[in-house]
């Protein structure tokens, strides 16, 4: 691994609360499978210690050609997890957005997925004291990271407990023409081909999925006026259920904007939240190999 290539510390909720002031650390380490660097951010609770006990870790994916700390400027992140571990509504968390790009999450411009698998978990667990068990480990993300979130949820459910979406990318048809799914050069070469979009979206994983001893509970959310994706948002929310599989739907006021998923957000913490299991319930056949 490369030395650090760039850390900037910023204290962005300190102020007022001197008490509790979280903090944020953007970074970038070498992938070997990406053969560059690659950067990411992450925010530490109040009291987080490296020396301290192990905490739970969220992976949150940010939308397609956005910015990892989009989370934070737009999506007031910091604020709302500040808020609901200080009035202990979730525990103690360390959150990880990594830079996207418009990669979709998946193995085809770039290998963004076996990186985020191969590269970045173990950066993350190597570095900081956050879980290495799937009992309190958690995938979201917005939009196409949404997409990206769901795909790894379903592939990978032994390393997860729970799962974030809000507005996800995931057209279980066909991405609208107006779609940046048509235009990222992913979903085919030159052009956009519907067989490599059916297999990389959830669809095809379902059954792979439901054949496995695990259930993630799974938070998706909307805005009323994102008229596609709230239609398949409500779609995926209604066969979750039919399967036994445990989710929770909200659909509220707006289109698909970072006013309707900083909204969300707070909700969507808590329940994601609520998969972590205390380590010594944790079996150790769930820990990550």
């Amino acid at each position: 691994m490369r030395p650090l290539r760039h850390l900037a510390l910023v204290l962005l909720f300190a102020a007022g609360l001197p008490a509790f002031a979280s903090t944020v650390i953007s970074r970038s380490f070498h992938s070997d499978t990406l053969g560059r660097d690659w950067s990411y951010t992450i925010y530490l609770p109040s009291g987080y210690r490296p020396d301290a006990a192990r905490i739970p870790v969220l992976y949150l994916l940010h939308g397609n050609n956005g910015d990892a700390n989009d989370w934070l400027t737009q999506g007031r992140l910091q604020s709302a997890a500040d808020t609901l571990i200080e009035r202990k509504e979730m525990p103690p968390v360390a959150i990880v957005m990594p830079q996207g790009g418009t990669d979709w999450y998946v193995d085809r411009k770039e290998k963004m997925e076996s990186a985020f698998f191969d590269d970045l978990l173990p950066e993350i667990e190597a570095r900081y004291a956050v879980a290495t068990q799937r009992g309190a480990r958690m995938v979201g993300g917005v939009s196409m990271g949404g997409f990206g979130a769901l795909r790894y949820a379903l592939t990978r459910p032994e390393l997860f407990c729970g799962v974030l979406l809000l507005s996800p990318a995931i057209y279980p048809n066909e991405p609208p023409r107006t779609s940046a799914a048509r235009r990222v050069g992913v979903f085919g070469d030159r052009q956009f081909d519907a067989r490599i979009w059916h297999e990389l979206n959830y669809p095809a994983q379902w059954d792979h999925y439901m054949s496995q001893p695990y259930r993630l509970p799974i938070f998706i959310g909307s805005g009323d006026d994102d008229l596609a994706i709230q239609a398949d948002a409500s779609s995926l929310y209604t066969h979750l259920r039919l399967a036994g599989n445990p989710a929770t739907l909200r659909i509220i006021d707006g289109g698909h904007t970072w006013d309707v998923w900083s909204a969300l957000l707070p909700a969507a913490l808590k329940y994601t939240l609520g998969c972590v299991k205390p380590p010594a319930l944790e079996h150790p056949s769930n820990q990550r190999p």
